[in-house]
């Protein structure tokens, strides 16, 4: 991809102008910024609020100016009607507010990404521009609109612009890194349609390997953003990722595209306060995340409001009240009555109950008792140990954890809770008391929160630490003043409401995150098949709009607990509230390598979806086999020989070796032992080889060993496959997620027969 000299200078001149308005509003910014800064705490409160925003909005203004860098224009549309239109990252104007750069998510940029020679929508050429930092190196030109050109000398000129491949299959053949890049110059027309399809709904997308889901859901966040900006900025958009790894690796991209409010979060975070680091059996986890938990869940809450069976006699000021058997039933059944949470409708049972018991004591005194009399007997009863005992007894507020491991815990417990599980399904969800929460809990413990409510004790409790921090700010604010003479100008309590005040503010991101209950605009899953329907029941809570963007792919199902349709898994819950929208074509595997991948996931049953490459590789596919003996350290050099084979085509990329837990640490073993410390520099590097440093996935490792479920959603110039047998053996969608993460080439290793679909080699 190159273009004339003059059509370089031409672009590079206008891409100066366009760095220069950058450069120009950033400092502007900063200045702006500190021009706020400079204000100080003073002020009334309603001052201080408002520089705590004008700084808050400079700070993500600087944000977003500085994540455009890299490649601020991409395209420019020449138009038929005269003139022409560039588009970029961002919007920028002049100082007379004419436009420069058009976002390119503004209905303006649609024809960049949609426009054909049979439908260009006003377009008579549409120009790729590469840029490397601020330098212009190549142009592209499609032509779509030929009649407009006329004849002659015109349109020849037109049509020897283009030249070169194409802006796609450069970035396709570009060495890959430890992060994900955006896709914004190169959008296809079936993602764009996507990307730019209305908010309303549930919009499921499905897509084979390499066909741009998670980018695609990422531009969708970052469209929905800058076109609903008013409805999203109050509620916020989530993103929920299959692992904090994938979160990682995908995390510069919506920066880079200007957005940083999104939260960004897995199902096992989503509860504040839960630490979900224990890891279980892929048994355990799946019957965790079957529907009929929540059921489960529901029968251990109602079976922990008891009617007793005997009556509780309490004395009381020498005065006798019984709690009875029918009098609990009743209070029950009145609590229960506007179905609210567990610990909630509990306020309403205890004050029933205290009125019943108050009328008993009040008509053994005799005469009739004023109402703040009556209150002071209410009160002394619901201090009176008998009672609370008797009380919570009959009604405990509960935690979820508490609740969750006493199921777990106590096998009688789980048993009334769950006839719905076979007593070996019971005995699976055993545990011991102290054991470590996993990701499988978390929707559990979610659920639960919701089935509970706020214990009011723990809100009284909160409430009473709110006042003594707030006694404890006055006190020190009146010794401040008393120690400063300052008394006269200011009072206690203004000062105290300043240090309460001098704290950051917080975005709706970060608000969002911190609080299990908050809803959110928009909710975009990726790998969404994994997800159980505990897990399902978690998120839509999150967003009661059923406002979802969510991608995945049901023949990479790994997850016991997770989809194998989506017409299961929404049609219950979503209704006629769900779309389908599907993406054909494959720009990350060689064709080889996907038609190989797509016949050994068809001949193990999988529901692979039609797929057409973009592009092919020589000598993409390769197998060998191996003795037994020889397997890992094979497969060792032939990790380190491709490493450094992609280094020397593109100067970086990236190696995994993907296999089974138990090849991994054998082929670690042998990595170890290849990559001699002769030979091994300070960073781990020598002569193009790199020596692992754990099985971790670290991201920016150009040799990393992972399971298939590590390397999901991740994608690598080639891949070591090791023993795919092995790896079949432990899960169809394995093996197809395995094969499918290379953009150069797969390598296959083995000692075992292939899995059927491997004779594609034969045809």
């Amino acid at each position: 991809m190159a273009g004339s000299e003059s059509e370089l200078r031409k672009e590079q001149d206008t891409v100066d102008g366009l760095y220069a308005r950058l450069d120009d509003l950033r400092a502007q910014t900063r200045a702006r910024l500190a021009a706020v800064r400079r204000t100080g705490p003073s002020g009334s409160p309603q001052n201080r609020s408002e520089r705590d925003a004008f700084a808050t909005l400079y700070e993500d203004r600087i944000a977003q100016l500085e994540a455009v860098e890299e490649r601020l224009a991409f395209g420019r549309l020449d138009l038929t009607e005269g003139g022409h239109r560039y588009i970029g990252r961002i919007g920028l104007t002049d100082e007379e507010q004419t436009q420069l750069l058009t976002d390119w998510r503004a209905p303006a940029a649609q024809a960049f990404y949609r426009a054909t020679a049979a439908h260009p929508d006003g377009v008579l050429r549409r120009r790729h521009v590469v840029t490397q930092g601020r330098t212009v190196t190549g142009v592209e030109d499609e032509v779509l609109d030929l009649d407009s050109l006329g004849d002659g000398e015109q349109a020849a000129q037109a049509l020897a612009g283009l030249s070169g491949e194409g802006a796609l299959l450069a970035a396709l053949a570009a060495g890959r890194t430890g992060h994900m890049g955006d896709i914004v110059a190169t959008i296809q027309a079936e993602q764009d349609a996507i990307i730019r399809s209305e908010l309303t709904g549930a919009l499921v997308v499905q897509g084979g390997p390499g066909t741009g889901k998670t980018a695609v859901a990422l531009h969708r966040a970052a469209y929905l953003l800058y076109a609903h900006r008013r409805v999203l900025e109050r509620s916020g958009v989530l993103l929920v990722g299959p692992s904090r790894t994938f979160l990682r690796y995908i995390d510069q991209v919506l920066p880079s595209l200007g957005e940083t409010g999104v939260v960004t979060t897995t199902v096992a975070e989503l509860m504040p306060g839960i630490v979900a680091g224990g890891t279980e059996d892929e048994a355990v986890a799946e019957i965790k995340g079957r529907a009929v938990m929540a059921r489960v869940l529901g029968r251990a809450v109602t079976q922990r409001e008891r009617v007793p069976r005997e009556v509780t006699t309490v004395r009381v000021d020498g005065r006798t009240v019984q709690i009875t058997p029918p009098d609990v039933q009743s209070a029950i059944a009145r609590a229960r009555r506007h179905h609210r949470p567990h610990n909630q409708a509990r306020v309403s049972f205890v004050r029933d109950m205290l009125s019943r018991l108050a009328d008993q004591y009040v008509a053994q005194l005799g005469w009739e008792v004023p109402a703040d009399e009556r209150a002071e007997i209410v009160e002394e009863l619901r201090t009176t140990r008998e009672v609370r005992i008797a009380l919570n007894l009959a009604w405990m507020p509960l935690t979820p954890q508490g609740l969750l491991r006493d199921l777990y815990t106590k096998p009688r417990r789980l048993e009334a809770a769950a006839p719905d599980l076979s007593p070996r399904e019971r005995a699976l969800l055993a545990r011991d008391a102290d054991a470590d929460w996993t990701p499988a809990d978390v929707p559990l413990l979610d659920e639960l929160a919701e089935l509970l409510g706020e214990d009011d004790q723990a809100a009284r409790a909160h409430a009473k630490a709110d006042a003594a921090r707030r006694a404890s700010e006055l006190e020190y604010a009146r010794r401040v003043l008393e120690s400063s003479g300052a008394a006269a100008m200011v009072s206690a309590e203004m000062l105290a409401d300043r240090f309460a005040a001098s704290g950051p503010s917080l975005t709706t991101a970060e608000r969002a995150a911190a609080d299990r209950s908050w809803t959110y605009g928009h909710v975009v899953v990726d790998e969404a098949q994994e997800l159980s329907a505990m897990a399902w029941r978690v998120l839509l809570r999150r967003v009661p709009t059923r406002s979802l963007t969510i991608v995945g792919d049901v023949a990479q199902t790994t997850a016991r607990a997770g989809a194998h349709s989506w017409a299961n898994v929404f049609d219950p819950v979503l209704r006629s509230q769900w779309r389908l929208a599907e993406l054909t074509v494959n720009y990350r595997t060689p064709a080889v390598v996907a038609h190989a991948a797509g016949r050994v996931a068809v001949a193990a049953g999988l529901p692979v979806s039609p797929l057409t490459s973009a592009r092919d590789v020589a000598d993409a596919l390769r197998i060998e086999r191996v003795d037994p003996d020889a397997l890992e350290d094979v497969t060792a050099s032939r990790a380190l020989a491709a490493l450094g084979e992609v280094r020397d085509e593109v100067g970086g990329g990236r190696v995994a070796v993907i296999g089974t837990g138990a090849h991994l640490v054998r082929v670690q073993a042998s990595l170890d032992r290849l990559a001699a410390p002769a030979q091994v520099g300070a960073d781990g590097e020598a002569e193009g080889t790199t020596r692992p440093k754990g099985r971790q996935a670290d991201l920016d490792a150009p040799l990393v060993l992972l399971t298939p479920v590590e390397a999901k959603g991740l994608e690598f110039d080639v891949v070591v496959l090791v023993e795919p047998g092995a790896v079949l053996a432990a899960s169809p969608g394995d093996l197809y997620v395995a094969m499918t993460r290379p953009t150069r080439a797969l390598h296959v290793v083995h000692t075992q027969a292939l899995p059927e679909g491997f004779d594609v080699l034969s045809e």
